[in-house]
């Protein structure tokens, strides 16, 4: 079986399952994304810990290299942040979305899966990824080499996120033993 090379194709809403060759991909509901964040990277750190190479990132709050506060990826596998909010000054009510530290992060996790991880994590499906845009072409990069991936989907773009995942896409429960469960089902796939 061939594998699509644009998202079109995927999301043409043929019979794809993990089961036929493609990616597995565990949805999260991020209703409470900071516990969903942290079971992310707790759950990375497992398996990490176990010889599962995982590539990826999660969301967090931290300070940038100024000490402002703000919205941060990190690196599951390196530890590398992203800072992905930037001061537009007092009184903006512009986005402030570092496009290119996003950029940055994405392309992290698009070497982490050409370059042999068993596992992807992402942070967060949310409106970025809804315009096709922000962390799709890591998804993509994890589809196109067959690595699983765990992601955190926004409650605001669950319509989005079945049009752009499809059949790929399994919900699990945002609990430590839902994701093993998941696991252990994918590496008996693969």
């Amino acid at each position: 079986m061939t594998i699509p090379s644009e998202e079109s194709e995927v999301l043409s809403g043929a019979p794809l399952t993990a089961t036929s060759g493609w990616t597995s991909i565990a949805a999260l509901p991020a209703e409470d994304s900071a516990h969903v964040q942290s079971l992310m990277q707790a759950f990375a750190e497992e398996l990490m810990q176990s010889g599962v190479r995982v590539g990826g990132v999660t969301q967090t709050r931290g300070a940038d290299s100024s000490g402002r506060s703000g919205i941060m990826l990190r690196d599951v596998a390196t530890g590398a942040f992203y800072p992905i909010s930037q001061d537009l000054g007092p009184g903006s009510v512009a986005c402030n979305l570092d496009t290119s530290e996003l950029a940055l992060a994405c392309a992290a996790i698009e070497r982490s899966a050409r370059g042999g991880a068993h596992l992807i994590i992402i942070s967060k499906f949310s409106k970025q990824e809804a315009g096709r845009g922000g962390l799709c072409d890591a998804f993509r990069a994890a589809m196109t080499a067959r690595v699983p991936v765990i992601a955190a989907v926004s409650p605001h773009y669950r319509e989005e996120w079945r049009a752009f995942a499809g059949p790929l896409a399994e919900d699990v429960a945002p609990e430590r033993q839902a994701l093993a469960e998941w696991w252990e089902k994918v590496q008996r796939i693969i």
